[in-house]
């Protein structure tokens, strides 16, 4: 399977690839949507101040939680592609949802020490390694070329459904059950929905039409870069340094948006109203994006969308909570942005290094995005406390959000383009 972008049609959706694979993109969506590092990032703001309440644990010291979320994703995203090998994509998927189910369980048992919740949050994505972004990607990847973009944009669509749902939700249950609610809700979504999807549908283009011509053994079509050859591309780590700022910059502002409209006198159900519409931009920055990266040149496109979180961080410094209609406005920009940087990614490596090392490419970048904004949450609790508010780490976010689109503007798309140059 090759990039065909350059003898694609003007028609926008090829409908005989939906009718083909809309079992495999209804599974991703409900894969991204249930994914360990999905659930566990958007459902933390919503839970620092009843956990803060419950166990007497600082904010700054509950934001390290992601940090060791991060660390294991960070793991994880190494250790997906020997597991595929070994034990096939279905059964890897399959035993880590199950797992899953298993450890959100058993993280309402975590005692007084916050040790384990830090254990929990690191060991979580380790033995669920099967449900983060790579399996659901790599599927719609397979099944999807015409429309690669557009089918990856809908499944990516899943965390901003979280984004969206999950802050509400969790908040009215808390309230009425208690903290231990979050995690039984967060428990009960993939063992619902995911689950029987993936027993039902999880297949390789290569185990249901073997004999087909058109398709084939989709393991033995891939094409594109070595991941060596992608190593010395200055393209990669440009791409690289402008992403892991934008999700440095979308970190921050998921985990401390809910607290951070509080202190400014916003009940607790206000401010997750307010986050809430974080995933309605999600959907929509990135389905908006998806569409203009057929269309435009996708270096300008990146830069612009990553560039949305500069308007929405200054708002944040400057509005008060009578502002709200600013709020939701600020919001809405840093999530446009933050349902961008996936879709980016997952759109510009393949598109621009091919699939033939794909789950490796993708994964390092996904390592190192992880590993970097796994630090933010400490660094960001450290400013919360050190100057006893939020401007810090607004002002932190604003840089992120100018550094990476200068990073991108620098690579001229010429430069992209003669990637695909470079002999093999």
């Amino acid at each position: 399977m090759s990039d065909t972008s350059a003898s694609r049609p003007k028609v926008a959706i090829d409908t005989g690839e939906f009718q083909h694979g809309w079992r495999v993109l209804l599974l991703g969506l409900a894969g991204i949507c249930t994914s360990i590092s999905v659930g566990l990032l958007y459902s933390f703001g919503t839970l620092v101040i009843p956990l803060e309440h419950a166990f007497g644990w600082s904010r700054g010291d509950l934001q390290a939680s992601i940090t060791f979320l991060f660390a294991g994703v960070a793991i994880s995203t190494q250790l997906v592609g020997p597991l595929y090998r070994r034990f096939g994509l279905r059964r890897v998927a399959i035993i880590s949802i199950v797992l899953q189910v298993i450890g959100y369980v058993a993280i309402t048992w975590i005692e007084h020490s916050i040790g384990w919740l830090y254990l929990a949050y690191f060991a979580m994505p380790l033995v669920c390694a099967g449900t983060i972004a790579i399996t659901w990607t790599q599927l719609v990847n397979l099944w999807f070329e015409r429309n690669r973009g557009l089918a990856l944009a809908i499944i990516l669509c899943g965390t901003g459904l979280m984004a969206l749902m999950l802050p509400p939700l969790l908040a009215l249950l808390i309230a009425e059950f208690g903290w231990q609610a979050g995690f039984f809700t967060l428990a009960a979504m993939p063992l619902l929905f995911t689950l029987p999807m993936a027993l039902l549908w999880i297949r390789l283009p290569g185990e249901v039409e073997s004999a087909s011509p058109a398709r084939g053994d989709a393991t033995v079509q891939l094409s594109g870069f070595s991941y060596r050859q992608v190593l010395r591309s200055p393209v990669y780590w440009s791409f690289n340094i402008a992403l892991i700022l934008s999700v440095c910059l979308t970190v921050g502002m998921v985990t401390n948006i809910v607290p951070m409209l509080q202190s400014k006198g916003l009940s607790a159900q206000a401010a997750s109203q307010i986050f809430s519409s974080f995933g309605v931009s999600i959907i929509a920055g990135r389905l908006l994006v998806g569409y203009l990266l057929d269309h435009y040149p996708p270096i300008l496109v990146a830069a612009v969308s990553l560039a949305l979180p500069a308007i929405g961080c200054a708002i944040f410094l400057f509005s008060g909570a009578q502002s709200v209609a600013l709020l939701v406005l600020a919001t809405l920009c840093i999530g446009a942005s933050a349902g961008a940087e996936f879709d980016l990614a997952a759109f510009l490596m393949a598109r621009y290094f091919g699939l033939r090392d794909y789950a490796r490419i993708f994964g390092l970048h996904l390592a190192l995005v992880t590993i970097f904004g796994g630090l933010m949450p400490v660094l960001f609790g450290r400013l919360y406390e050190a100057y006893q508010g939020y401007s810090a780490v607004l002002l932190c976010c604003l840089a992120c959000s100018i550094i990476g689109p200068l990073t991108l503007l620098w690579l001229r798309p010429a430069a992209a383009v003669a990637v695909l140059k470079q002999p093999a």
